[in-house]
């Protein structure tokens, strides 16, 4: 029954060597980290990039690591990253078969020779959302203070000395602060930190670049804030500490586009978990957690937000057993008959879209899908 209606509401996709599209209004959340889908979630963000207006990119990466991309991609002023073996290459902390593989190169020089031939200021960029670089944003942020304010630097070197011990493994920072009554937080330092750092905003950002140099700044500050509450919740309520993370994500997000034009439109890049909406799912009905889709929808306005997932039957993926082991081909077992994937299988299109927006989708499917 529902394989006939999906097969009825589907858009069938042409092969992903011919340029996908979709129409989003203004902010769109992808998701497609398997096969083929590596490659269409590039193809997408293309041509919103070349025929929709899009300007801004945002993954589930860390900051410092995405904006050494952003420089080399918007041919910003400072050390140009390359996403190969470097003194200081990108995304080490993730394994090749993630945001260091072929696919992801590709894409970013397409920016970059995208962006050549533009002013500075319609340039597509590209930016970081998660929290899991502590150590690398604590460094940013007093390389930057060494440069515009070097007592401020001093100060931050003092205040963020607390955290010093933990960078290497932050998680250790939170277990010893639930196990250890007589550690004093860290939390009053980075916080201050924080402060002092916004109320320097206007100084600071006529100091370089017209105030990008000190904005990356205030999102590393942000970052090291977030990350320290985030890894003390980690040991407390696992629900606490997924939402303080995927909270941090949309604030960075929302600080982005707060600093671009009112026209600006981003896409975002990031698992299912993160960018579908956790009302609907057992993570917000069950377990009380938030994410970034939902966050979207209830602060952006849910008609400026086109949340996109991606799913299949069965295929191979490149993917690694453990974390830093060697990427490997693996196959997919076929969905389960009771899946719906399994639907979308057995609708016999091989590659669809399926848009389930209001007054766009069979009625009775958009519920059963619900």
């Amino acid at each position: 029954m529902f394989s006939s209606r999906m097969k009825f509401a589907a858009k069938v996709l042409p092969p992903i060597i011919t340029r996908l599209w979709i129409n989003f209004d203004q902010f769109g959340i992808t998701s497609c980290l398997i096969g083929d889908a590596v490659m269409a979630r590039a193809e997408i963000t293309k041509h919103l990039i070349e025929h929709h207006g899009f300007d801004t990119v945002a993954v589930e990466a860390d900051w410092p690591d995405a904006e050494s991309v952003d420089r080399y991609v918007r041919l910003r002023p400072g050390v140009k990253s390359k996403l190969d073996p470097s003194p200081e290459p990108a995304f080490r902390r993730f394994p090749t078969w993630m945001w260091r593989n072929k696919e992801m190169q590709e894409f970013v020089h397409w920016m970059r020779d995208h962006n050549a031939h533009l002013p500075k200021e319609r340039r597509a960029g590209f930016y970081g959302l998660d929290l899991y670089s502590m150590g690398l944003s604590i460094q940013a942020i007093i390389k930057y203070l060494s440069r515009v304010d070097p007592p401020m630097a001093k100060l931050a070197r003092q205040r963020y000395g607390c955290l010093q011990l933990w960078v290497e493994d932050p998680s250790q920072y939170g277990l010893a602060t639930l196990t250890n009554p007589r550690m004093e937080s860290c939390e009053k330092n980075v916080i201050q930190m924080l402060r002092d750092l916004l109320n320097k905003r206007l100084e600071y950002s006529a100091n370089e670049h017209n105030g990008e140099e000190f904005h990356s700044s205030e999102q590393n500050a942000y970052l090291v804030a977030d990350a320290e509450a985030y890894y003390k919740a980690m040991y407390s309520r696992s629900a606490d500490s997924w939402s303080l993370r995927d909270s941090h994500m949309f604030e960075t997000l929302r600080r982005l586009l707060n600093v671009k034009s009112e026209s600006s439109k981003a896409v975002v890049w990031a698992h299912n978990s993160h960018i579908g909406d956790a009302r609907y799912t057992s993570m917000g009905t069950r377990r009380g957690e938030l994410n970034v889709g939902q966050l979207c929808r209830e602060n952006l306005g849910q008609e400026n937000v086109a949340l996109v997932g991606c799913f299949m039957h069965t295929g191979t993926v490149a993917a690694a057993h453990d974390w830093d082991e060697d990427v490997q081909v693996m196959k997919v077992n076929p969905s389960r008959p009771d899946s719906w994937e399994y639907v979308a299988h057995e609708s016999g299109i091989p590659s669809f879209l399926l848009d389930l927006r209001p007054n766009q989708a069979d009625p009775e499917l958009r519920r059963a899908l619900a």
